[in-house]
């Protein structure tokens, strides 16, 4: 097994070479987001099957959104057409692979844009949390708690 990279793409890139070329589908998920599900899984591995090139899980906005540039709004966007994306992000592995032999971005489906592809937004999951900060740590750790006392 490679190491990480300096980079996202770059610890993506050493983890898909060490995917089987015969591979049909990569899966491409954040260890930062520990509470993944199968269901998300399986809505980004189905949507492949639609034709699209990838899929990722999104979560619509509660908030509104601002463009600021030097602390002033420029632009007021509108939350209807946006949405958080999350990981697991599933690809048709041929168009993954060369997507990745020269973009860069900050998650793999906007490298496959870049690249042309097709990607294909489904149902995210409010537990996909990722922990980047004690706080989210904490809510995990409550979550899980939670879900085994109810078990």
């Amino acid at each position: 097994m490679r190491p990480g990279g300096e980079t996202r793409t770059e610890s993506v890139r050493a983890g898909v070479a060490e995917v089987p070329e015969e591979a049909a589908v990569i899966v491409v998920h954040d260890a930062a987001r520990p509470l993944v599900s199968e269901e998300v899984i399986l809505r980004v591995i189905a949507a492949l099957g639609e034709g699209f090139d990838g899929a990722v899980p999104g979560l619509p906005l509660a908030d509104t959104v601002k463009r600021v540039r030097d602390g002033v709004v420029v632009e007021t966007v509108p939350r209807d057409e946006l949405v958080t994306v999350q990981t697991p992000q599933a690809f048709v592995a041929p168009v993954l692979r060369a997507a990745l032999a020269g973009g860069e971005g900050s998650d793999c489906a906007s490298i496959v844009e870049a690249n042309g592809g097709r990607i294909r937004v489904v149902d995210g999951d409010d537990k996909l949390l990722k922990v980047t900060t004690r706080a989210d740590l904490e809510r995990v750790a409550a979550w899980l708690v939670s879900d085994t006392s109810s078990s």
